[in-house]
């Protein structure tokens, strides 16, 4: 159990596939007003709230299929935080994922799939090292959002990867300006930044001690 300022209490857990509706419910609302999102799936386009939920989906599913870690932070029995965390010793590579690419494309589309690897490519690309952990999702449940829960999340997910010796840290990447002083103030550093169409986004890493 953990407590902050005696009136936050929260549970961390990990979850199973049981939790994927709630996972992707939470995930949808934090993600589908970010830029990154409404760049990679076209928020122009018809059918721009199918896709988003089409990948959150694709991308919880393949995290459990691969036995990847899904963190989640429970107030009251209620989950009101998810992280996706990706193993160091997997090295997921989305374009060798065929499965994934083949739903993908079927739910998402085609072009929007495309964009998607071609960021995940650009992503990677920025971070140090062979062996890392990294955050593709993360998510508050918009109701619980600026009450100190998201660091409370990160928190748990890095004592999580400080388990395994062979992660030389832990990467992540945001088109939201709002959160670089929030992960700065994590000790992430920036190692990268990646055009997105009108906007640049910016790829953040910190190095295990």
């Amino acid at each position: 159990m953990i407590e902050m300022d005696e009136c936050i209490e929260a549970e961390i857990v990990r979850l199973t596939p049981s939790a994927t509706s709630e996972a992707k419910a939470i995930l949808y609302h934090a993600y589908k007003g970010e830029k990154t999102f409404t760049y990679l799936f076209d928020s122009s386009r018809a059918g721009y709230d199918q896709r988003v939920r089409a990948s959150i989906r694709e991308l919880i599913d393949l995290h459990f299929s691969l036995n990847q870690d899904v963190i989640g932070l429970s107030v009251e029995g209620l989950l009101i935080g998810i992280a996706l965390v990706g193993n160091p010793t997997v090295r997921l590579n989305l374009a060798d994922q065929f499965n994934w690419r083949m739903r993908m494309m079927l739910t998402a589309g085609l072009s929007s799939t495309r964009r998607y690897i071609d960021y995940h490519m650009q992503v990677k690309a920025c971070f140090p090292g062979a062996e890392y952990h990294q955050l593709p999702l993360m998510g508050i449940d918009v109701k619980y959002q600026h009450k100190g829960y998201g660091r409370m999340l990160l928190n748990a997910v890095e004592k999580l990867c400080d388990e395994n010796p062979r992660s030389c840290g832990i990467g992540l990447d945001t088109g939201n300006t709002r959160y670089l002083g929030f992960y700065e103030s994590m000790g992430y550093k920036k190692v990268g930044a990646i055009k997105l169409g009108n906007f640049t986004e910016t790829v953040l890493f910190k190095s295990r001690v």
